[in-house]
């Protein structure tokens, strides 16, 4: 049985405007969600993937990884919640079972699949999972804690996005609680039967990085906003 800590979160409602997703905060204000700065900020890079192997092969692919990572979210809430899992396919339902024994290194939930935002950052999202980990250095540690899935690890250099995204999470966290997260940790379950985990305690440097994607995304909407009018 998992520990789920009481933490007095609001809640928002959210939408999407000309393909963007936003949050209503409970000041009336719309907060851009940070899945949306981390696609506008890798829109090159699915552009020339999405070139090189065509739209259908893309679409496909897509519409594959989104499934499985969908089911992959919903077995891992339901397991944490302590319920009983829903019937998913039966991939997703081998890459939710071959991470269990890592779930299970999780406890003291503080947020799971909850709404968050900042309004210094000007940016709101739904994280996966804050909770005391225990990894390789063999503490509990409070963790901001993403699910991945994958067909195979990737190298660390490719998930820059997914820790910039916990970095995200943890400041809207502090924000609105004063609650301070230890580390950020990626669980990616793969096809290929490997559980990877990916562990960053360098806080400071995907903060910065966070800034640059906030930044970008702003600069590029006033110039939308400035070439429209």
């Amino acid at each position: 049985m998992f520990t789920h800590v009481e933490v007095d979160y609001p809640t928002l409602s959210r939408q999407t405007i000309d393909g963007v997703r936003y949050y209503d905060t409970p000041n009336g204000k719309k907060l851009v969600s940070i899945t949306s700065i981390i696609s506008h900020y890798q829109r090159e890079i699915f552009r020339e993937w999405r070139a090189k192997v065509g739209n259908d092969e893309a679409n496909k692919i897509t519409k594959q990884a989104t499934s499985r990572g969908t089911d992959m979210h919903t077995c891992s809430e339901y397991y944490l919640k302590n319920l009983d899992i829903p019937k998913v396919q039966p991939l997703s339902e081998m890459l939710f079972k071959q991470a269990k024994p890592t779930l299970n290194k999780i406890d003291n939930i503080h947020a799971q699949e909850q709404a968050l935002f900042s309004y210094e950052l000007g940016v709101a999202g739904s994280v996966d999972c804050i909770a005391e980990y225990i990894g390789e250095s063999g503490e509990s540690e409070l963790a901001v804690i993403d699910f991945k899935t994958s067909k195979k690890p990737k190298p660390r250099a490719w998930i820059d996005s997914h820790f910039v995204q916990c970095a995200a999470y943890a400041c809207m966290l502090y924000e609105m609680t004063g609650i301070m997260v230890k580390k950020f940790v990626i669980i990616m379950s793969c096809e290929d039967g490997e559980v990877k985990v990916y562990e960053e305690y360098d806080k400071r440097k995907y903060i910065n990085l966070l800034s640059k994607y906030i930044r970008e995304f702003v600069e590029y909407k006033l110039s939308d906003y400035a070439t429209v009018n």
